[in-house]
């Protein structure tokens, strides 16, 4: 399942030219190796066809008004139990000693309880530890993908498939507490602004929205380059964690 875990973090990765020549290596790993229903490897051969056609530079409006605009589908685990409350650094404190006990290290300019790197760590543990992992955050999957079908975005695809790949399946409650957070458009900017005020964020004078989508798109392009796939994804840089906080998805009952 190592391979599987690779290629959808990759699917989840900032589209870059990379990710697009890795598409074949995506489908081949995903068709090779069991575990994911034929109808959503099917959902997620769209996803890859969508990818390796496009336009490169609307991919990347596109995954930046999703995942980063949006803060009802970020791909930052802890922000759909813990927001920015006290408990979120513990958490990424914890997670980050789980990956360094499991023998991977991150750099500074990266969160622990980003999924891309979460799947990633996954890939590297042995396959029943890694489903039991995967099964702690079964709810936020779940909602995330029922907020991308909403959206008619193929992405939703990964999301399901995360959803099949683990031990556990999210109870109803939990997915509909995360349902009823506020969830706008990535165009209505009055109601983003309302989602992210407990968290203001400025970069100089002035600066509005576009200004933070504009810095998230140049930090993705320059930290987090497309990972490969299976055996042809490269080591992980070995550089020690430095940085600050959140709380392993081991250990954490709501995550």
């Amino acid at each position: 399942m190592a391979g599987t875990f690779k290629a959808l973090s990759a699917l989840l990765s900032y589209p870059t030219k990379e990710l697009q020549e890795a598409a074949g290596a995506i489908s081949e790993t995903l068709d090779r190796e069991p575990g994911i229903p034929a109808r959503l490897r099917g959902q997620l051969h769209d996803l890859i066809e969508e990818i390796a056609t496009r336009d490169l530079y609307d991919l990347q409006e596109r995954y930046v008004l999703l995942f980063d605009r949006t803060r009802s589908l970020s791909l930052h685990l802890f922000e759909h139990v813990h927001g920015e409350s006290r408990d979120r650094g513990q958490a990424m404190v914890d997670l980050q000693n789980l990956y360094l006990q499991g023998g991977l290290e991150i750099s500074a300019a990266e969160l622990p309880d980003f999924l891309p790197l979460f799947l990633e760590f996954l890939a590297t543990q042995p396959s029943a530890k890694a489903h039991e992992l995967l099964a702690q955050p079964v709810h936020i999957l779940s909602a995330l993908a029922e907020r991308l079908r909403k959206r008619h975005s193929n992405y939703e695809a990964v999301f399901r498939a995360l959803v099949a790949l683990a031990a556990a399946k999210p109870k109803d409650d939990e997915v509909a507490n995360l349902l009823g957070e506020p969830d706008p458009d990535a165009d209505d900017l009055a109601a983003l602004d309302a989602a992210w005020e407990d968290e203001p964020v400025k970069f100089g004078p002035g600066a509005d929205q576009n200004c933070k989508d504009d810095l998230a798109m140049r930090l993705r392009a320059a930290r987090r380059p497309a990972p490969g796939v299976a055996e042809n994804l490269p080591d992980r840089s070995r550089t020690i964690i430095t940085t600050s906080p959140a709380r392993p998805i081991e250990g954490d009952s709501h995550a």
